[in-house]
């Protein structure tokens, strides 16, 4: 399909797999935004479609009447601020650079180490670590979890966006959590992994993650 003729929907070329767009999913599925979502690796057609949006092929890539929106933290900023209801980042400048803080820490903490374990190229030495030290953060993590519904508050956020799709992976992982320890986070865990938005996001690869 050429540009030309491409119809003004949103799309969003997403890896059924991947932590990042999963996490995009999450958002459009909360803020009940339509869009078809196209899985790469898909068929050579869906692929090359992508490449004319975003030449590098990285997905997730949104395209949205004729913008291109690449990288997950711009995108779900964007979606953000497109459609600004239900708001995801506090009104507030304190409260917004707290979320950008907490969220900037689970993609040093939690993601990064994400990919160790799911990108090809890494030693199983650095596999091993990565392993180790994602429970540890997790786990440190958890003990300053507020007993409130969400991460950041009684609000859903970015934050939760981000934190969601690495929780819903641990097991897959070979991560296991201490159960005294991360009381509050299962309990967290349990209530997101229920809600309808975060089971509509999911791709059907990512629901054989966890029986």
């Amino acid at each position: 399909m050429s540009l030309s003729s491409r119809r003004h929907a949103m799309k969003l070329y997403s890896d059924p797999n991947s932590q990042y767009s999963h996490r995009v999913r999450f958002v459009l599925a909360e803020k009940d935004i339509q869009a078809e979502v196209v899985d790469i690796p898909g068929d050579d057609e869906a692929f090359d479609d992508l490449i004319e949006l975003n030449r590098t092929g990285s997905v997730p890539t949104l395209y949205d009447r004729d913008t291109v929106v690449s990288h997950s933290s711009v995108i779900v900023e964007y979606l953000d601020e497109r459609y600004p209801h239900p708001p995801m980042f506090p009104i507030f400048p304190v409260a917004r650079a707290e979320c950008r803080i907490t969220m900037l820490e689970l993609q040093e903490h939690w993601c990064n180490l994400v990919d160790t374990l799911t990108l090809p190229g890494f030693r199983k030495s650095q596999r091993d670590k990565a392993i180790t030290e994602l429970r540890e953060n997790v786990v440190t993590f958890a003990a300053g979890i507020r007993d409130k519904r969400f991460l950041m508050g009684n609000e859903i956020s970015l934050v939760d966006c981000y934190a969601a799709p690495v929780l819903w992976r641990l097991e897959v992982l070979g991560v296991t959590l201490p159960e005294r320890q991360t009381r509050a986070l299962r309990r967290y865990m349990t209530s997101m992994f229920e809600m309808e938005s975060f089971q509509e996001s999911l791709s059907e690869e990512e629901r054989e993650m966890r029986v």
